[in-house]
């Protein structure tokens, strides 16, 4: 019987599964940098799990940069030394799993620098994704409705607007489990809901001005009231 995975939870526990498995894999066969991974199909059977199962280990190490994927051709090892490989994986399979002051504090210390970047970087397509996404959460926020999602897709369009896709790809990882945890703490409230309105409108002005000072600025105040509420939640 195959492995499903039929909850986030079961999900990460799977997937810890196959990546110590791959990793005993590696050692077993002796690969090195450069070395082909059997593909995910021979991966599913021989680990006894689904294909699905084996692709999400895969983009996990790939996030590490432990793994590379080339379409056409197969999973490879990247340029790193077995033993530094093995003490990267076992770290990596002791993650724990976030709590919400530590979500936040990643999320604010990366924003002040996406929005930064972006006011120095945006292109006008970038502008337009931003605006938009403002836009949608104006029209939740005053109709009444959650707005929590349309909130973090204007600040991931600010992150994607920086140019730097590693902050990007840092941004999109922890997106779902803060939405998670919005939901579940009942952060934002009517009234923070409308000050947010304008809070995103004087960041996106200062990306649009290229302002790069003011737009840290402006967004160290739209975070406030949220980083605040995080230690409230924690103590």
């Amino acid at each position: 019987m195959k492995i499903e995975a039929i909850s986030i939870n079961d999900n990460q526990e799977v997937q810890n599964v196959i990546i110590a498995k791959i990793r005993d894999l590696i050692n077993y066969k002796n690969l090195e940098p450069g070395d082909k991974l059997p593909s995910e199909r021979m991966l599913a059977e021989k680990f006894g799990v689904t294909r699905s199962n084996v692709r999400d280990a895969i983009h996990k190490l790939e996030f590490y940069g432990l793994l590379k994927s080339i379409p056409q051709s197969g999973t490879f090892l990247e340029n790193i030394g077995v033993i530094a490989l093995n003490g990267m994986i076992e770290d990596i399979l002791n993650l724990d799993k976030p709590d919400f002051k530590s979500l936040v504090e990643t999320r604010i210390l990366l924003e002040l620098k996406t929005v930064r970047l972006a006011s120095l970087r945006r292109t006008e397509k970038d502008l337009k994704r931003i605006k938009d996404a403002l836009d949608a959460y104006e029209r939740k926020v005053l109709s009444g409705e959650d707005a929590v999602q349309e909130d973090l897709l204007f600040h991931l369009a600010i992150a994607k607007a920086s140019g730097n896709r590693t902050m990007n790809a840092l941004m999109l990882s922890i997106t779902p489990e803060i939405i998670t945890n919005f939901n579940k703490y009942h952060v934002c409230d009517e009234n923070q809901a409308f000050i947010g309105i304008k809070e995103h409108k004087d960041v996106y002005d200062s990306i649009k001005n290229q302002q790069p000072t003011l737009a840290k600025e402006k967004m160290k105040v739209h975070f406030k009231a949220l980083y605040q509420y995080c230690y409230n939640v924690e103590k």
